[in-house]
């Protein structure tokens, strides 16, 4: 059985939806609803009556057992967390302290205890058939209960061994299973066990350049102690820091840490662990961000900005410690001016200006292909099922509401990007560097373009061609100022989508709008032609047809250049069948004919017709044949 997923599955599904209080109550009923299912509970109006305690014949015979006892030390815990937050949430000067740590620390024993019962139960294979997989996970939920008891107790020391040692028993356990199964595990670690380690050994003064496997090599029992033998049984080299260095971490983080950070030619060294270790992470986040875009190239864009949140979450755990770090010099009395303050200084620069890059990318990606320049139809879905007559189903072309509502989320998108670069301006050392001052304003030029791009579009979807035409000019005009800010080189075009930008795609972006430009500008020439000429025909200032059809007639006043053609076309009525010039064609004086000739015709015409009818006897009379 799955300890660990168990564990954390039941907890992800309480407190998404509530507290610690919520999550108590939920464990209750389903505590109630497995007695009953193991006829363990007590019936309604009957006085309580207390049960045999499990045994491993109960665990051989029925699995869950194990739930139930689980169950029970989930609520214990559930209880505790519930009272500290409540706590924390009054927000009040003094810590907790009298009745309430004691209540608080009798629910974390309770739930220890239960847990070392568990493990017991769990150790005698012979009858419940438990693999060492699942004593090892049994363990380290008993061990993290012990590290909560220690730290609530505010005995470091064996806080720091409980946790280090179930620390060290879920970073083996994940190492045997796929990448994709890491996420339970990863959040035991980072939610809980790699903080406390860290808080616990604040308090034994531990150097802060210490790594947290380091403190776990240091601070696991190894004599007399068969859960760590077991472990070392699995990898024996799971306490040897040198290994440990070059390995990977629990979500693949590698933890060969950066011993220095380089911004803007000047490089400071890390001397605080817990900055180096997120820097780790965030390198190897972005290999395998990198990994997964090279390798998928059709990925959805809602898939490529979910594998950012990956590189965005230990880019906000660097940013984080690096102000944690920058608090504990400010309340010891560092001065500003000192050179680990400075350093610190020059730190937090660079981790907030990567964390901001790499949100201003996953925007990015949502915004679609271009950085959103392009603005495609969407391909609607097709019905899974088939028509009544058999017929396959026509597509419907997208709606201008949708198209808005499209554009509508690029727009939300560009802002959020505007907003992250004016936040860069506001790092420490930003302002005083002029070049890169200069490149943030090309970068930010070049998103206000594609921003007022967006905008245009819906203003075209609407019809409204002057006012897309005028923000069209002014993406442009933004467009024409990028390529002198950017930097020279290009050497980051491998990487992921971040806030770098190369003159390629400003070249392009420029082109686009050009065309554009053009386009608009005669949609609204051709616009004000036809509203003047409506105008004018609704005063009754002009009559005349359009220049085109009065070719033959000389403008004694001149051409009328407004009037060339009648746009939009009109339907107009035009004849199909001349009759009257067919019939009447001997009867007229037409021009260039002379009278001789058409009396001549007329004559040959009236021996013919009578020739004709004295070869026939009868005939219709009129035309058409309808006589009277």
């Amino acid at each position: 059985m799955d300890i660990t997923n168990f564990v954390t599955s039941q907890r992800e599904k309480a407190l998404l939806v509530g507290d610690y209080g919520s999550y108590r109550t939920s464990l209750s009923r389903r505590l109630l609803t497995v007695r009953k299912k193991l006829g363990r509970a007590s019936l309604k109006g009957r006085k309580y009556a207390p049960k045999a305690p499990i045994t491993a014949d109960d665990i051989a015979n029925n699995n869950e057992f194990i739930h139930l006892l689980l169950l029970v030390s989930e609520r214990a815990w559930a209880h505790a967390m519930h009272m500290k937050s409540t706590h924390s949430a009054e927000s009040t000067s003094q810590g907790i302290t009298g009745s309430t740590r004691r209540h608080i620390v009798s629910r974390l024993h309770k739930a220890s205890v239960i847990a070392t019962h568990l493990v017991e139960l769990l150790k005698d294979k012979k009858k419940t058939g438990a693999k060492p997989e699942t004593i090892l996970d049994a363990r380290a939920y008993h061990v993290s209960l012990v590290g909560a008891v220690g730290f609530e107790k505010q005995k470091w020391e064996e806080c720091v061994k409980a946790y280090s040692e179930a620390r060290l028993i879920y970073t083996v356990l994940a190492q045997s299973l796929l990448p994709q199964q890491h996420d339970p595990y990863r959040d035991l670690l980072s939610g809980t066990i790699d903080p406390s380690i860290r808080y616990a050994a604040y308090q034994l003064k531990l150097p802060r350049t210490l790594s947290i496997n380091s403190i776990v090599a240091r601070y696991s029992p190894r004599a007399d102690n068969e859960y760590v033998a077991e472990v070392l049984t699995i990898d024996p080299e799971a306490l040897h820091e040198e290994a440990t260095a070059e390995k990977k971490g629990l979500a693949g983080d590698a933890e060969n840490q950066p011993q220095s950070i380089t911004w803007r030619a000047r490089t400071v060294n890390l001397e605080d662990a817990t900055i180096a270790q997120a820097l780790a992470a965030v390198s190897s986040a972005e290999h395998r961000l990198s990994s997964l875009l090279s390798s998928n190239p059709d990925l959805p864009s809602k898939g490529k900005a979910s594998a950012y949140d990956e590189v965005l979450i230990p880019s906000q755990d660097a940013v984080d410690a690096t102000k944690t770090a920058i608090e504990e010099l400010s309340s010891e009395g560092v001065a500003p001016g000192d050179r680990r303050m400075q350093a610190l200084q020059i730190t937090r620069t660079a981790v907030n200006y990567g964390l901001v890059a790499w949100r201003i990318g996953r925007n990015r990606v949502l915004c679609g292909k271009v950085d959103g320049a392009v603005f495609e139809a969407e391909i609607p879905r097709q019905p899974k099922r088939h028509r009544a007559d058999g017929k396959e189903w026509v597509g419907r072309e997208e709606g201008d509401g949708k198209k808005l509502a499209r554009l509508r989320e690029r727009l939300v998108l560009y802002d959020a990007t505007l907003q992250s670069l004016d936040s860069v301006k506001e790092l420490p050392g930003v302002a005083a560097d002029e070049t890169f001052m200069k490149e943030l304003e090309a970068k930010r030029a070049y998103f206000a373009a594609l921003r007022c791009l967006s905008i245009a579009r819906s203003h075209a979807v609407l019809s409204n061609t002057k006012n897309a035409l005028a923000l069209f000019s002014r993406a442009l005009e933004l467009a024409s100022h990028i390529q002198s800010g950017l930097p020279t080189p290009s050497t980051l075009s491998n990487r992921p989508p971040s806030l770098d930008v190369t003159a390629k795609q400003a070249g392009s972006l420029y082109q686009l709008l050009q065309g554009l430009v053009s386009q608009y500008r005669a949609l609204a020439e051709l616009h004000n032609l036809t509203s003047n000429s409506a105008t004018a025909e609704k005063n009754k200032l002009t009559g005349a047809a359009p220049l085109i059809e009065t070719l033959d007639e000389y403008p004694q006043n001149g051409a009328d250049l407004t009037n060339l053609v009648t746009y939009p076309p009109k339907l107009e009525s035009i004849p199909v069948k001349p009759l009257f010039l067919d019939v009447a064609w001997n009867y007229i004086e037409y021009p260039g004919r002379t009278k001789q000739a058409i009396e001549n015709g007329v004559n040959g015409m009236g021996q013919d017709v009578k020739a004709t009818g004295e070869e026939k006897k009868e005939g219709r009379k009129g035309w058409f044949g309808f006589g009277r």
